[in-house]
């Protein structure tokens, strides 16, 4: 071997080094969900199950209640990313293309400021600003709109800059010509710029979506009633109902993982595609 062919060897090497400390956790926990029991876990922990025990993700799934903070989760960070884009898109859209309007500067500047607060130290603002809210006769803390509006809200400020960067980079003469067939800032927003906005769109979309997956201590502040729990804080009252079932718990770890696996896979393409078609084109 050559001293140029070591050299470009050698970031392979460390970039295999690196996957392999990557998936060692989520192996050892695969593995451990499809073992017997804890002591065929504690006697050999790093290797490969005798036995396939599958069984496991049943009783995790019907019996610990993962089902019901699996849905919870999926429910609402599915909504919250979907009403995020909704808005992030009409104000990076209002920001970048209408540069007519005199606020479109300032309000971009305002939206930047949502970046440098960081989101632990509101938690106590919006339990109270939560606390005094009511919909339809009932209060909102405790039920799953007390998660939504702050999700919705937090992530504003990261998805429009993100849009805002991308849309900055289409051609203004696409809109001229859209003005010229006679449509209105409705429809370019619509039927041009939501189209060739798509790749950036996915991006945030799958970038918040795992954001509210993931979200831990909102939920667990909020929320109070066991049925209405998210998966993150489900997992911990897991822990300490079945903590003697490494077993189970390592296929509650699975389910927590699995969502976010099947996005990447699927749609790594356009999360590759929406970081960087802004810059290329740019």
């Amino acid at each position: 071997m050559t001293l140029r062919s070591l050299k470009k060897s050698i970031p392979h090497i460390l970039l295999l080094g690196y996957l392999v400390v990557i998936l060692y956790p989520f192996l050892f926990v695969l593995f451990s969900s499809v073992k017997s029991d804890n002591q065929a876990i504690a006697s050999n922990p790093f290797g490969f199950p005798s036995s396939f025990h599958f069984e496991n993700y049943y009783e995790a799934w019907v019996n610990a209640k993962i089902s019901v903070y699996f849905f919870n989760s999926l429910y609402i960070a599915t909504l919250c990313s979907i009403v995020t884009i909704v808005f992030s898109s009409m104000g990076a859209y209002a920001i970048t293309r209408m540069r007519y309007l005199k606020l479109s500067k300032g309000m971009y500047q305002f939206i930047l400021i949502g970046l440098l607060i960081p989101g632990n130290a509101l938690l106590l603002p919006i339990f109270i600003m939560l606390k005094d809210m009511v919909v339809f006769g009932q209060p909102i803390l405790g039920t799953h709109m007390a998660l939504i509006l702050p999700y919705t809200a937090g992530a504003i400020p990261f998805t429009v800059i993100i849009l805002s960067a991308f849309m900055k980079s289409i051609p203004s003469e696409i809109e001229e010509a859209s003005v010229m067939d006679g449509l209105s800032a409705k429809g370019i927003f619509t039927k041009i710029i939501i189209p060739i906005t798509i790749p950036a769109l996915v991006t945030v979309f799958i970038i918040n979506f795992i954001g509210n997956w993931n979200e831990f201590l909102l939920a667990n502040f909020f929320i109070s009633t066991d049925e209405l729990r998210t998966l993150p804080v489900g997992m911990v009252g897991f822990r300490d109902i079945y903590n003697t079932n490494y077993a189970q718990m390592s296929a509650g770890i699975v389910y927590s993982i699995l969502p976010v696996m099947i996005i990447y896979a699927v749609l790594q393409k356009q999360i590759i595609e929406g970081l960087t078609a802004g810059g290329v084109k740019g």
